[in-house]
């Protein structure tokens, strides 16, 4: 089957089937893993052509791999978008692409909520080397309107926010952003392209924690930009070759390509169980709000159903009682397991105000809208009995 063939498929018959024809690899249904780090040239002008990117070929796997090759253009049709590059960590998708597009004196806008590595990363990285950053509430586009300036060149958000849930309108965001010339950068890691892709609704470029959702299974480690290939090209070539050296393993992208292959059945998996909670949750009198995209009681629900397809595997919850009654539910879980991360099979909690966000004063908790009894639950694949009733008896130890 041709690519543009595989083109016209649906989503998870790309994602099992793009960009590799079993006949061509000894009739192997799965594509080969590639274990090099150096690739041969047949002749001297072959790989003078090669380095100069003349003609495509490897030439070494820190900027490309027949295996990580295969997952970068899977990725990139699930985004919908002309080109994909896979990197080490999340982290390593959003370094390697700002230290790309940014220089000194530039500035970037960001949401007044970011996953907390990427806080850091802005506020303690870009502005070290001279790149302004300023946040703005971009869940108000007007917001962006009012902040932007001639020195903006990029304006960067996640869609649902972690860990709030917060959404952001990104059609209307593209639409200030490119009256400024500005490019949009969503972190699509919460959605899939299963759930959302931003580049249909004109956001410039996608990141990925592919550690969560894409990989689906708690063993690796990885993350990916989808975008122009020119642009990309440029990533890949100076943000990562030269910069960062966020070089995914062979190892891991074979891992993350057997992901995809369930991606689609896991998500409405999660969903599923997702809106199950999120139900039992909003009805509980010991809850005082839970955030998530599929209640009737979501501020933004018809944004959600605007520009979501389903109402994603994460939910928000905020306690009565604070801080002490987050921390008496988390201690209370026995199936539901205290961890960091998401998207993978076993259903994982958090509360950010005694975990990720310790170190941060309660003040300053505030200021990025994390309350002192905010719980974060990734909805794993459990049958959904199990969850409710691990939830119930954590909430009667509050």
């Amino acid at each position: 089957m041709s690519h543009s063939e595989q083109n016209k498929k649906g989503f998870t018959t790309r994602a099992i089937h793009h960009g590799y024809d079993p006949y061509s690899g000894y009739g192997a249904l799965n594509p080969p893993l590639h274990m090099s780090s150096t690739y041969c040239f047949p002749t001297v002008d072959e790989g003078s052509a090669r380095f100069a990117g003349e003609k495509e070929g490897f030439v070494y796997s820190r900027v490309g791999n027949p295996t990580t090759g295969l997952l970068e253009q899977r990725l990139a049709v699930l985004e919908n978008g002309e080109a994909a590059l896979v990197t080490a960590s999340g982290m390593g998708a959003t370094t390697s692409l700002l230290w790309t597009l940014l220089a000194p004196g530039d500035e970037i806008i960001a949401d007044t909520t970011l996953y907390g590595c990427t806080y850091a990363f802005f506020n303690h990285g870009l502005t070290k080397f001279g790149v302004k950053v300023t946040h703005a509430d971009l869940t108000d586009p007007a917001n962006l309107a009012n902040t932007i300036s001639e020195k903006t060149r990029a304006v960067f958000f996640e869609s649902p926010a972690n860990p709030n849930m917060r959404l952001v309108d990104i059609a209307a965001i593209v639409a200030i952003a490119r009256k400024h010339h500005c490019q949009v950068i969503v972190d699509n890691t919460y959605c899939t392209p299963y759930l959302q892709r931003p580049l249909e609704l004109g956001a410039d470029y996608v990141v990925h924690s592919a550690t969560k959702y894409l990989g689906g299974h708690g063993d690796l480690i990885a993350g990916a930009i989808v975008g122009p290939k020119e642009a990309l090209d440029q990533v890949r070539f100076y943000g990562i070759k030269d910069m960062t050296g966020a070089v995914l393993s062979s190892q891991d992208a074979f891992l993350v390509l057997r992901g995809l292959k369930t991606l689609a059945l896991r998500m409405e998996r999660h969903c599923q169980n997702a809106q199950a909670v999120a139900e039992y949750l909003s009805a509980h009198p010991k809850v005082e709000i839970c955030h998530y995209p599929g209640l009737k009681t979501f501020a933004q629900k018809k944004l959600a159903e605007r520009q979501m397809s389903l109402p994603g595997g994460m939910i928000a919850f905020e306690l009565k009682g604070g801080f002490e009654a987050g921390r008496r539910f988390m201690d209370a879980l026995q199936l539901i397991t205290r961890a960091v991360s998401l998207g993978d099979a076993e259903s994982l909690a958090q509360h950010p105000a005694s975990m990720t966000h310790a170190t941060y004063s309660p003040e300053e908790r505030r200021e990025h809208l994390i309350s002192e009894g905010l719980v974060r639950i990734s909805a794993g694949l459990e049958d959904q009995d199990d969850l409710l009733s691990d939830i119930d008896q954590a909430l009667a130890a509050i």
